[in-house]
């Protein structure tokens, strides 16, 4: 007798846009295709909406006329994954992207807000974005109270990872004019 071992059956997007148009998952359900995965989120607590709440008072005025802010909603990351990260700062686009999801080339800025998805999010998310070459990552660490971010994409990881306090500013990579303080986002 032959042993067989069972084998994950990986979604790319096409067969995820069809599961959505078909109704397959409730209307409210929390989940992300990443790397052929269909994959269940946690609830987002008050804690978390809040810091997306601050991301968006402090930087939709700096980037104003430069980029597009995008909050919770997909990008499209290759033909097998399309998170749905806590904020993003996207190229200018004409028509606000309501023709596609913006995709790696089009993202400025990608930012996770993360508590119970540290892990996660410090681990597999952080080598998918590097991998799609997404110029600057950053992880609003709500369990240590800092911003991890992350720079400088290179063979499926950042080559540049730095943690700020409070006390810290940094300036953006793609756009050097903005200088965001730390204390603001915390």
């Amino acid at each position: 007798m032959v042993a067989v071992f069972p084998q994950k059956h990986l979604t790319d997007l096409a067969e995820w846009h069809r599961m959505g148009e078909a109704g397959i998952f409730p209307p409210n359900a929390r989940i992300e295709l990443i790397e052929g995965e269909i994959l269940h989120m946690a609830p987002i607590g008050f804690n978390h909406a809040g810091h997306v709440a601050r991301l968006i008072h402090a930087l939709t005025p700096r980037v104003q006329g430069q980029a597009i802010v995008n909050t919770q909603n997909p990008v499209q990351l290759g033909d097998l994954s399309e998170p749905q990260p806590d904020f993003l700062l996207l190229e200018p686009d004409a028509d606000f992207y309501t023709t596609r999801h913006p995709t790696a080339a089009d993202v400025l800025l990608l930012i996770e807000v993360s508590d119970s998805t540290l892990r996660f999010d410090r681990e597999q998310k952080r080598r998918l974005y590097a991998t799609h070459r997404i110029p600057e990552y950053w992880i609003v660490n709500l369990i240590d109270h800092c911003l991890e971010v992350y720079r400088q994409p290179e063979n499926g990881d950042y080559q540049e990872q730095t943690v700020l306090s409070r006390s810290d500013s940094l300036n953006l990579v793609a756009l050097p004019s903005v200088q965001i303080e730390v204390a603001s986002i915390l």
